[in-house]
């Protein structure tokens, strides 16, 4: 039987916020925002098994995933178990940034785990090999969801929680693993908050220009002059660049290196377009502190700052330098180190979780978006089937199955579902690649007018608008209804 092992507890202050590919975050430096109130969190290790799926893999071999919980509001042995199916990054990032959850505990006398997703974090089950091949073969949605399942079945026995209902949250791709407990493992989990969760898009249902399409979209919802501004920037550098101006292009966007290739050229278009992507996603009404400082309301700080420059490439430059240079200390921009090209269009991060997520988006996440310069204010660059299948199989020897999440976890077969909320803002390009439409009486879709990513999932805030407070209390209504139901549930069948 799988055991917790404690390490120690440390203060964590809940910030309510995460994002798509996080960086790791630093649990020595507590944090506070705007009077949010500080959790303790205790680090824990679990006892978990490598291959869920084949008896003679790896001798049966084991792994020490780590999770976090606090049992602070926690009505022992009747309280519901609030879990967070971590997802592509440090679980202290996702703790750290998702206080709705703890604030809800607090209500319903909860105890709330977050679970750190295999090859992420410190959870590797082959340490530093854990990225080789064939090692890394065991860093699937299927291994993940199966970690998730035991760990709630043996924590639950631990704690003396065996009938307590269990409600799962996640954002992003972890919404994404929150809905798919839900389809694979309703005996387990009585419902779940997919927020900002892309399960049509990632299935490979949709139209490849959709993301950078929407990413416009919320600059363009500013001031359409923002959107010519960037794409008319674009547009010089594409000049300089034809002409092979590489010190010029040096001086303008202050690299640390000239460029001296059309992929050194395509490598900037890739950091810069990243640059708005994140400014998109993390266009929250208050200032946060995630990959470096964004300020509030960053996508209408990034229009003012292209719109009033003394020309357009420069404009463009300290735009980008809103997400990477936010503490105005770095000397100059180095392409390869502040943006790594991969599987992902929309950026995989840096460091270790940046090779996991990539072998994801080489596997079973099908994330094939691309800019056109036509419905979006990018220079074309394309990323189709044929462009991955190329990148994966010369990186990882894999050959991507483009509808393995369609056929394994419905793709947009929902209907039959139960108890699932799909949370979308619409400032969130990720949005249209989720469920916007209620699908039933229990499949429901909750969209927030004003909301960037998973703006639910964060803690309350005096800047949230109206939309965010009212989705939260929907979202809290039917959590309450289910964990009532369940309870109903279990005690008919004792």
């Amino acid at each position: 039987m799988s055991s917790p092992i404690v390490v120690f507890t440390v203060t964590v202050a809940l910030l309510g916020v995460h994002v798509l590919h996080g960086l790791p975050y630093s649990y020595l430096q507590p944090r506070s925002h705007h009077g949010v109130k500080t959790e303790k969190f205790s680090e824990k290790y679990f006892t978990q098994t490598v291959d869920h799926f084949n008896f003679n893999s790896m001798g049966n071999g084991t792994f020490l995933q780590r999770y976090l919980i606090t049992e602070e509001y926690w009505t022992q042995g009747y309280g519901p178990v609030f879990f967070y199916t971590g997802n592509e990054g440090d679980i202290w990032e996702f703790a750290a940034n998702s206080g709705f959850i703890t604030e809800l505990a607090a209500q319903l006398r909860a105890v709330v785990i977050f679970a750190e997703h295999r090859y992420y974090g410190t959870s590797l089950p082959f340490g530093k090999d854990s990225f080789s091949v064939p090692q890394i073969g065991l860093l699937t949605v299927e291994q993940a969801l199966a970690d998730y399942a035991v760990m709630i079945r043996d924590l639950k026995q631990q704690l003396g929680a065996a009938d307590c209902p269990v409600i799962v949250f996640g954002g992003s791709y972890g919404g994404m693993l929150s809905a798919y407990m839900r389809l694979k493992y309703p005996n387990m989990v009585a419902g779940a908050l997919a927020a900002s969760a892309p399960v049509l898009s990632t299935a490979g249902l949709g139209h490849s220009g959709q993301f950078f399409r929407d990413v416009t979209a919320d600059f363009e919802s500013v001031a359409s002059e923002c959107r010519d501004a960037v794409r008319g920037a674009f547009h010089q550098l594409t000049g300089l660049a034809q002409h092979q101006d590489y010190s010029r292009i040096q001086s303008e966007f202050s690299l640390c290196k000239p460029p001296s290739s059309a992929q050194d050229i395509h490598q900037l278009n890739g950091m810069l377009r990243n640059a708005f992507t994140l400014l998109a996603m993390l266009d929250y009404p208050y200032s946060t502190h995630f990959m470096g400082s964004m300020p509030a309301n960053p996508v209408k700080v990034a229009c003012e700052t292209m719109l009033s420059g003394p020309d357009l490439l420069t404009s463009l430059r300290n735009t980008a330098g809103i997400v990477y240079n936010s503490s105005g200390l770095l000397p100059c921009f180095d392409l390869y180190s502040l943006y790594v090209q991969c599987a992902d269009p929309t950026g995989c991060g840096l460091g270790l979780n940046s090779l996991a997520w990539d072998y994801q988006a080489c596997t079973e996440i099908d994330l094939c978006f691309e800019s056109n310069n036509v419905t979006d204010m990018f220079p074309p660059m394309a990323f189709t089937e044929t462009d991955r299948q190329l990148y994966c199989a010369k990186r990882w020897a894999v050959v991507p199955r483009a509808d393995w999440l369609k056929t394994q976890f419905w793709g947009d077969a929902l209907s039959t579902a139960s108890n699932i909320i799909f949370s979308n803002g619409d400032l969130d390009p990720w949005a249209n690649g989720g469920v916007r439409k209620t699908l039933s009486s229990s499949v429901i879709a909750v969209n927030i007018s004003g909301g960037a990513h998973h703006l639910d999932l964060r803690g309350s805030n005096d800047a949230d608008p109206e939309s965010v407070i009212s989705a939260r209390k929907t979202e809290a209504d039917l959590i309450v209804l289910w964990v009532e139901m369940e309870r109903t549930r279990l005690q008919r069948s004792l």
